[in-house]
């Protein structure tokens, strides 16, 4: 079973486990419409990667690892369009989940992924009761404060901001849960992966600036335009577009450099390199090639 299919059945099976009867109708289909279509499943299938890259010796941890981070990302994308927020009427080309259910139940949605995460985690202790408490442990902390994407999103209400912590919290604290967890899965330890998934992490919030800068709501799927409009601090403000994506792009370089030595690091720098490819934005793609130790 590849990547993509061992991810989506492990989070359908956390999904109907929390539509189980008797439930609130609404509720069970608004978990069921947060999750699918599952857009690019970035993180899990990093988390993957890692975890193959290392032996994958537990699969069925690793599925559960995988869901479970995927789940807390698609409660914060559900909590980040709420009005109090971004106030996004779209995302991943529908609409979003407050606009589709109403705000409570949107609230109610992000709340309830979040905590069939840390389900999916403990009913899969059975398989290494240890290496799942690890788990949790990394994932509470790339969720919630002083170093998750809850941080993330509290560096917006602040005046001034550190733009390197701003992204390493808002964005690349699930990318490092991604490649510690894998490690953790697999047997590994997980600090010698934590640069890893915050190299990639900044890597995509400068790519995520630049996508918010340059591409339609119809191309990207959702509003755009939203770090002008909020006054938030981005990569193309500092850096400007051609800087911005330079920028990205060495950040990228020093992701493949800092691969631990693993039985699939080779595999890994293909990975990295491939997403330096997918992140350029489509105009600038045939000027600047990337290769793994340029």
């Amino acid at each position: 079973m590849d990547f993509a299919a061992r991810i989506d059945t492990a989070i359908t099976r956390a999904i109907h486990q929390g539509q189980a009867r008797p439930s609130p109708a609404k509720l069970a289909s608004a978990l069921h419409y947060t999750v699918t279509p599952g857009g690019a499943r970035i993180r899990p299938s990093i988390l993957m990667s890692v975890a193959a890259a290392c032996g994958d010796r537990t699969p069925d941890l690793t599925n559960a690892a995988a869901a479970a981070l995927e789940l807390i990302h698609c409660a914060s994308l559900v909590h980040d369009d709420l009005p109090c927020f971004d106030d996004a009427d779209t995302r991943r080309g529908k609409p979003a989940v407050h606009k589709a259910f109403g705000e409570p139940l949107a609230v109610l949605t992000g709340d309830s992924l979040i905590v069939m995460a840390f389900e999916v985690l403990a009913r899969a202790a059975v398989h290494d009761p240890a290496q799942a408490v690890q788990l949790m442990l990394i994932l509470g902390n790339r969720t919630g404060m002083p170093n998750g994407i809850c941080a993330g999103q509290g560096w917006e209400s602040e005046t001034e901001v550190d733009l390197r912590a701003y992204h390493r919290a808002k964005t690349g604290a699930l990318f490092m849960a991604a490649t510690q967890m894998g490690a953790v899965a697999a047997g590994e330890d997980a600090e010698p992966w934590e640069e890893l998934g915050a190299r990639i992490g900044e890597a995509f919030q400068v790519a995520d600036d630049l996508r918010d800068a340059l591409y339609d709501e119809e191309t990207l799927g959702k509003p755009v335009g939203q770090d002008d409009l909020h006054g938030r601090p981005n990569a193309v403000t500092e850096f400007g577009i051609e800087g911005a994506i330079g920028h990205m792009r060495e950040i990228l370089t020093g992701a493949i450099a800092s691969i631990p030595k693993c039985p699939g690091e080779a595999m890994l720098a293909k990975l990295v390199t491939a997403q330096a490819e997918v992140l350029t934005p489509i105009k600038w793609r045939a000027s600047q090639q990337m290769t793994p130790g340029e």
